[in-house]
């Protein structure tokens, strides 16, 4: 969806529509007279092609909901006003626009705060708050494989994993996870030569077979969606001591993958328990401070209880996750409406 297509834009509408867009556009006190919940917005093209889709612009719109484009060239607090500010751009410049905006603007709900998303833009930490939690209880237990950080140094590489115990074949991936193409290749290597031949910075992971399939837990504030999606195949004993190299992987899971409809056995398709997730997505939203992220939760293969969460997303692509439309523009509503019981108590 191209920018002048939103409907942002009062004049690109037509004459018989001018009255309803004219009160949504004019920001003031209609706003207040029609209840309009007000989404500023700063996303990139790509996330705004997949993110504002008709549908999902068309049925905001229909609960109340107007998205409005962030002027990247004018001042944040001339813009507005704004009950909502959704964003995912990258900078430090940005990030202190935000934040200054954030302390100028309490009454503003911004999505999320970008120090906390800082935080998931670092593989060496993305994991930590998983690994801290420990969680286990009746449904299940939740961890994390075992990981080390290479900085620099390629040819290092094969003595910091024998020292650190680490077992083959591990998974490289780059250690900053800015949303970049770039920072979703990873690659597989069976063999210790071959590690001298990835690409620092990146983190090391430990190969978790897991039946080829991983699953993506959507958290939109408290609602969670589950979609399963194709992955890496498992590595048999066999295939390590015979396969040599390093294999490059572009993008392991996207929606073209998907495995809901596939014919999986049971014990592999099977879904992490629901109380398990929940108690795993709270505690997640409370330590790292976000309400927007997806988890990419894999199961150990031959168990049924045992999962490791391998990466952790902000703002994710929740374009290709069922039902999204009804699911955020709940979360948004929802959202302006307890700021208003705050104020009102």
């Amino acid at each position: 969806m191209r920018l002048e297509e939103e409907f942002s834009h009062c004049d690109h509408y037509d004459q018989e529509e001018q009255p309803e867009t004219m009160s949504q556009c004019s920001i003031g006190p209609l706003q207040q007279q029609q209840k309009i919940v007000v989404v500023g917005y700063a996303l990139t093209s790509k996330k705004i092609k997949s993110f504002l889709q008709p549908k999902f612009e068309g049925l905001a719109r229909n609960k109340g909901i107007l998205f409005v484009a962030i002027d990247q060239n004018r001042p944040l607090s001339d813009q507005g006003p704004f009950d909502i500010v959704l964003h995912k751009l990258t900078g430090k410049e940005w990030r202190q626009i935000l934040e200054d905006y954030r302390q100028t603007h309490p009454e503003v709900t911004v999505l999320d705060p970008p120090d906390a998303i800082q935080h998931l833009h670092n593989r060496q930490s993305m994991l930590q708050c998983v690994a801290d939690m420990n969680l286990s209880n009746s449904y299940g237990k939740v961890g994390v494989p075992r990981q080390l950080v290479i900085k620099k140094d390629a040819s290092s590489i094969a003595d910091a994993v024998n020292k650190a115990g680490l077992i083959l074949p591990l998974v490289a991936k780059p250690l900053v996870a800015d949303g970049s193409a770039k920072s979703h290749e990873l690659s597989l290597a069976y063999d210790q030569y071959s590690l001298q031949k990835l690409e620092p910075p990146l983190v090391l992971q430990e190969f978790v077979n897991h039946g080829g399939v991983l699953f993506k837990v959507y958290i939109v504030g408290e609602a969670i969606k589950v979609v399963r999606r194709f992955s890496l195949p498992d590595v048999t004993k066999r295939e390590l001591s015979k396969v040599k190299g390093v294999f490059r992987f572009p993008r392991v899971s996207c929606a073209a993958a998907s495995a809901d409809d596939a014919d999986l056995d049971p014990r592999v398709a099977e879904l992490p328990p629901r109380p398990l997730l929940e108690r795993l997505a709270k505690e997640l939203r409370w330590r790292l401070g976000l309400r927007l992220f997806n988890l990419d939760i894999i199961r150990e293969h031959g168990t049924r209880d045992h999962f490791y969460v391998i990466d952790i997303n902000y703002f994710p692509g929740y374009g290709k996750m069922p039902g999204y439309e009804h699911i955020f523009t709940d979360f948004l509503l929802s959202l302006v409406q307890s700021r208003y019981k705050k104020r009102s108590s």
